[in-house]
């Protein structure tokens, strides 16, 4: 059974930065990619980053240049470095594995974690 647990949410000043943590049990595979979202009661999901089997990443434009994710296989944790943060970055943020494609397009996630809370203060 796989779970995601993340960590490392919490309350900042804007400016300041904050590194989330996810740490994957059970088995996914080299071929599974991850991704960080973020959901306000306001908004609908976003995708915030993503990083692909090959390591490739991608960035939504409003954190691009701001936030990095990382991601340790041995380890089998998902970083992600926010770092410039502001107060439209206030959101629960959910760990994500392996990914689900309809017609090539990413339509989400098999597995989730339960979500960490970051706000940020002006």
């Amino acid at each position: 059974q796989v779970q995601l647990v993340e960590s490392g949410g919490g309350s900042v000043q804007a400016g300041g930065s904050l590194k989330l943590s996810c740490v994957v049990s059970g088995y996914i595979g080299r071929g599974c990619g991850m991704g960080w979202y973020r959901q306000t009661p306001e908004k609908e999901r976003e995708l915030v980053s993503s990083i692909m089997y090959d390591d490739t990443t991608s960035y939504s434009d409003s954190v691009k240049g701001r936030f990095t994710i990382s991601r340790d296989y041995a380890k089998k944790t998902l970083d992600l470095q926010m770092n410039s943060l502001k107060t439209e970055d206030t959101a629960a943020y959910y760990c994500a594995a392996c990914e689900i494609y309809r017609g090539g397009n990413l339509v989400g996630y098999s597995y989730w974690g339960t979500g960490t809370q970051v706000t940020v203060s002006s």
